[in-house]
């Protein structure tokens, strides 16, 4: 690439205000993979794989960490909001990044959908008998709201959300080591890591377990992309980005592995599940009830911070198909304030397709919109390894260094990210989620035969002009 090619791709979506501080980016880096996946899905990967979820969380971290190595390299090269559609694009083919950004797109409006319900049901703690069909049009509109104000007030508002969940955290590992090695707030003495090898073994499941549980584990990283797609609205992305990336490496393997590991430490693996988070099942555990209903109101406000990340992730990706000539300029047009609003408005689809399924599946929506989303999400991270193997060859014959961030132990490490999501994709056939498949291979075929029905006119139109 040369650099009137990368100057070209800043110009293309110009426009957005950098206005994130390295401050900002970094906890918004931390709370964008701290959600629902956590709070909530965890009890799912629970089920599966028993105290043996912990391996399941350690090799999470590990798949996360080598995608999260590729995009960051090509971050710091071009700091753009299409991100990782447009490396697509550039690196790989026009096909692959219109296919990137749709499906990245649908994916972040469904689970927009996922979050929103996740916070209903979380609501239910203090209003058992509330439908949830309210809760989810009360937050969709407040968040809604968040998103068309400015760049720099949606950065400050995911600080502090994120910054709750952080300390939520952190008071709960303090208080997981506390009743486990020190018994406090335990009935009789101190359990220590019984419960790990006391209701089957550490993996009851077995290590098929262990696999089963990865798919839930990879949606509970989702959203750690915002690392790259803030890079576009960042006011040093060469700075920031690499700085928020090291951050996150840390903070995410401790956040995560601690955490999963003392819930199993604290409850019986057997009592997960979806009622209720298994954050609040431990504090009940712990004997703290007022501290339970605390760890509801945090999670609460996780999933709303995670639903805010979704519908900024998911506009971004709209505004930079639009910029790029794959949608309708309507969507690639800013506020005054240096926001995609019309690309907002149409990405909250996700939560008028969760209040409507929450009236007809109250019991079941959650699982619905994880199912759907799950296949764009994946096969993202996949096309987001296969970009880095394009982008460092194309450097490497234009006589080009690789990005200042390089993922240590290329290329084995990229081609090895991708057998692991390949084969945590074909996982979801053995835990009854086949409904990944089901929806998420219609919707790359669909999304082909538009982009190619739409490039053979634009073929026909030039050759009719003589161009």
């Amino acid at each position: 690439m040369s650099q009137e090619t990368d100057d070209a791709l800043l110009r293309r979506e110009a426009g957005l205000q950098r206005r994130l501080s390295p401050r900002q980016l970094t906890m918004i880096a931390v709370g964008g993979a701290i959600g629902t996946g956590l709070f909530l899905g965890s009890g799912l990967a629970i089920g599966l794989a028993g105290p043996g979820v912990i391996v399941s969380y350690v090799l999470g971290v590990l798949v996360c960490l080598v995608m999260m190595s590729a995009l960051t390299e090509m971050a710091v090269v071009h700091p753009t909001a299409g991100s990782f559609g447009v490396y697509a694009e550039t690196y790989l083919s026009p096909w692959a990044g219109f296919v990137v950004r749709t499906t990245y797109w649908m994916a972040q409006v469904v689970a927009i959908g996922g979050e929103v319900t996740a916070a209903a049901i979380y609501t239910r703690f203090w209003f058992p008998r509330a439908p949830l069909w309210i809760w989810i049009v009360l937050y969709s509109t407040a968040l809604v709201l968040v998103n068309l104000a400015s760049v720099k007030n949606f950065g400050e508002f995911e600080y502090w959300f994120a910054m709750i969940k952080v300390s939520a955290i952190v008071a709960f590992v303090v208080l997981g080591i506390g009743y486990v090695f020190g018994g406090v707030g335990a009935a009789g003495p101190a359990p220590g890591l019984s419960l790990w090898t006391s209701r089957g073994g550490f993996l009851p499941r077995g290590f098929g377990g262990v696999l089963e549980a990865m798919l839930i584990v990879i949606f509970s990283f989702y959203g750690i992309e915002i690392i790259a797609v803030t890079a576009g609205e960042a006011e040093n992305p060469r700075r920031a980005v690499p700085r928020a990336m090291r951050s996150v490496v840390l903070r995410l393997s401790l956040f995560y592995i601690l955490s999963i590991a003392l819930v199993v430490a604290v409850t019986p693996w057997t009592e997960a599940g979806l009622g209720e988070s298994p954050f609040v099942t431990v504090f009940r555990s712990v004997g703290i009830p007022s501290a339970a209903g605390v760890m509801n109101f945090v999670i609460l406000t996780a999933a709303l911070s995670s639903m805010n990340t979704n519908l900024y992730l998911g506009s971004r990706m709209l505004f930079s198909l639009s910029r790029s000539g794959f949608a309708p300029p309507l969507f690639g047009r800013l506020s005054p304030r240096g926001t995609p609003r019309n690309a907002i408005l149409l990405s909250t689809v996700g939560l008028a397709a969760a209040a409507a399924l929450s009236l007809k599946y109250p019991d079941s929506v959650y699982l619905w919109m994880f199912g759907i989303s799950i296949f764009g999400g994946v096969l993202v991270w996949i096309l987001i390894l296969a970009t880095l193997i394009a982008f460092r060859a194309r450097r490497r014959r234009a006589g080009l260094p690789p990005g200042e961030l390089r993922m240590p132990f290329y290329p084995w490490l990229a081609w090895a990210g991708i057998a692991a999501l390949v084969a945590i994709l074909l996982d979801s056939f053995f835990i009854d989620l086949a409904i990944a498949w089901y929806a998420g291979v219609p919707w790359v075929a669909a999304v082909s035969l538009v982009y190619f029905l739409r490039h053979r006119r634009r073929a026909a139109g030039s050759r009719a002009s003589g161009t």
